[in-house]
């Protein structure tokens, strides 16, 4: 590969990175072509990037983007997102149903280096539709026990009458 081509595969991740709330790398030895598209596919529609790229080119991207990058070892593919709940739980339910592939190293999120447990947490955390979903649950509770609770106290100062 030339020098000028792994310069516009460093300039084109970097973009990427820019724009990214998370950053995860994964192993994915083992995996066949078939599961390799279908991970594609399933991160494509969650609007989710997964590249595959040289470890010294995906670690100088990611120190050009302006991140602290940790040294990588095998073969790597980055998932780089916007979403960091979204693609966490994308990447943990795929590596379930193909025994534990691909294998998650680590990453960064909001700029800091992080495990595969973090990114493993990151997984079990409700998304922000659910979050927002949650908190629109609990305000609706509260105002319909507000409305419940002067509708009592009416029905009694009408009673008392």
């Amino acid at each position: 590969m030339k020098r000028s081509d792994k310069d516009q595969l460093v300039a084109e991740l970097k973009g990427k990175l820019e724009g990214a709330a998370a950053v995860y790398y994964t192993d994915f030895t083992g995996l066949n072509v078939k599961s390799m598209t279908t991970l594609r596919r399933r991160f494509r529609k969650a609007g989710v990037e997964y590249v595959v790229i040289k470890n010294t080119l995906a670690l100088r991207a990611v120190n050009e983007a302006g991140l602290t990058g940790q040294k990588l070892k095998g073969p790597t593919g980055v998932v780089v997102a916007k979403d960091a709940i979204a693609a966490a739980k994308l990447l943990a339910d795929f590596s379930k149903e193909n025994d534990s592939k691909p294998a998650i190293k680590g990453g960064l999120w909001e700029g800091k280096a992080i495990d595969e447990a973090t990114v493993k947490k990151l997984a079990s955390m409700p998304t922000r539709e659910e979050a927002l979903s949650i908190l629109v649950g609990t305000f609706n509770s509260v105002l319909m026990m507000f409305a419940l609770a002067l509708d009592a106290k009416k029905t009694q100062l009408e009673g008392s009458n």
